[in-house]
């Protein structure tokens, strides 16, 4: 069993339910970025449970590009949240403003943020497993 495939793909199910409770059990709407990253997270769920299910060493080779341009989308979300300078490149002018924040726990997590340690994690984890130091 490999305990690193298995953590990613708890962290990617744990995102994908997460997100899902936000825009059904909390109403939260999601923006532009919310759905490029939905996009990015949700099929990491199913990729990395069947990996982990067939114990499947080379599924980073699958993985790592979801992942990588997911820490691009929700770094340059999350900027759009909290840097001011940022806001006046937001692409999100009709609808739900990316710039907009939903949750704002402890004056930094919200919910790009969220997906940001979401996605770097699975990444750390998918290079673990390149390398080959599985815990």
């Amino acid at each position: 069993m490999n305990k690193d495939l298995l953590l990613a793909w708890i962290i990617s199910l744990i995102a994908t339910l997460g997100s899902l409770f936000f825009s059904e059990f909390m109403h939260f709407l999601p923006c532009n970025f919310c759905w490029y990253q939905r996009i990015l997270m949700y099929p990491l769920s199913l990729i990395l449970g069947i990996a982990f299910y067939y114990n499947e060493q080379l599924i980073y080779k699958y993985v790592l590009p979801f992942s990588v341009v997911g820490i691009m989308v929700s770094g340059y979300h999350y900027g759009l949240q909290k840097v001011p300078f940022l806001k006046q490149f937001e692409t999100c002018k009709s609808g739900i403003p990316c710039s907009g924040q939903y949750i704002n726990w402890f004056g930094f997590i919200t919910i790009p943020f969220l997906a940001l340690i979401a996605f770097i994690l699975i990444t750390a984890m998918m290079i673990k497993i390149k390398k080959g130091f599985n815990l």
